[in-house]
């Protein structure tokens, strides 16, 4: 079983080291081939998601402002700083929704390209003239236990999206509905990209979470920036794979495996009782 070491992973600096060194990743030859489908599908859908978001973000933004702010005159800087706020939220929503759709249709180049961006870290990382030795694939997932633990994921996510739509529609408390909007985008994100380098481990969605969970402020540093990149236009055709990337290289940069540790503390204990 592995563990995250907490301290290197709620590092911010060092989650934007992995990305940006994800991004210099994404010129690699041996990577260019897991790319380009993926980079077509993001260029669709995006493209929708634009277009909806042109034509029905001032809608949306208006329906879900408090009729009494309006109404109070001294309270219309409120009125302009939630305005900004939905906007930032139904963009999150639309975007983190698009996004999901992308990586379901694109996960296997993604998977493929995660397990090829860590063969290429640890062929760096072996000293020259050393064999290279790649870490064993763990024996195939029955199908009906991949389906299940895609279903926890879907469940978890969709019970969070009711929660907050339903919190979006209720007066009052809907002010800081685009706060936790963000909050869980990012956190969502975290999730949905650590998924690839994980699952090439044999890891489904209840022990990915625990993982993540165990670096929350490094996770959410990750999903925080990759949503805001999401955001920007043209940008955001690129973002999937470098996420993927990233992620790939946050968490062969973070991991332990507990099984291997507990040895060596076994014999320097022992040693101590000598």
């Amino acid at each position: 079983m592995i563990s995250f070491v907490k301290k290197k992973g709620n590092n911010p600096v060092y989650v934007i080291a992995c990305l940006l060194k994800g991004l210099r990743f994404l010129a690699h030859a041996q990577l260019r081939k897991f790319l380009l489908i993926p980079i077509i599908i993001n260029l669709l859908l995006y493209s929708i998601a634009f277009g909806l978001a042109f034509f029905y973000m001032d809608d949306v933004t208006r329906y879900l402002l408090p009729d009494w702010l309006e109404a109070i005159s001294w309270l219309s800087w409120l009125s302009k700083l939630l305005g900004i706020l939905f906007f930032i939220c139904f963009f999150l929503i639309a975007f983190f929704t698009f996004t999901i759709l992308a990586n379901l249709i694109a996960s296997p180049f993604y998977g493929k390209l995660s397990e090829r961006t860590l063969a290429l870290l640890i062929e760096r990382e072996t000293p020259e003239g050393e064999e290279v030795k790649l870490p064993e694939a763990p024996p195939e997932l029955p199908l009906m236990q991949m389906l299940y633990g895609e279903w926890l994921r879907i469940r978890y996510l969709l019970a969070w999206i009711v929660l907050l739509v339903i919190l979006s529609l209720i007066p009052v408390l809907n002010i800081i509905a685009p706060i936790l909007w963000a909050l869980f985008g990012a956190w969502g994100m975290a999730l949905e990209y650590f998924t690839y380098p994980l699952e090439n481990r044999g890891l489904l969605f209840p022990e990915q979470k625990k993982l993540a969970s165990s670096v929350r402020f490094g996770a959410l540093s990750f999903g925080g920036f990759t949503v805001l990149g999401l955001m920007i236009p043209v940008v955001n055709i690129l973002v999937s794979p470098v996420a993927v990337i990233a992620a790939t290289i946050s968490t062969h940069g973070i991991s332990k495996d507990d099984e291997q540790e507990q040895p060596e503390n076994k014999t320097v204990n022992m040693k101590k009782d000598e």
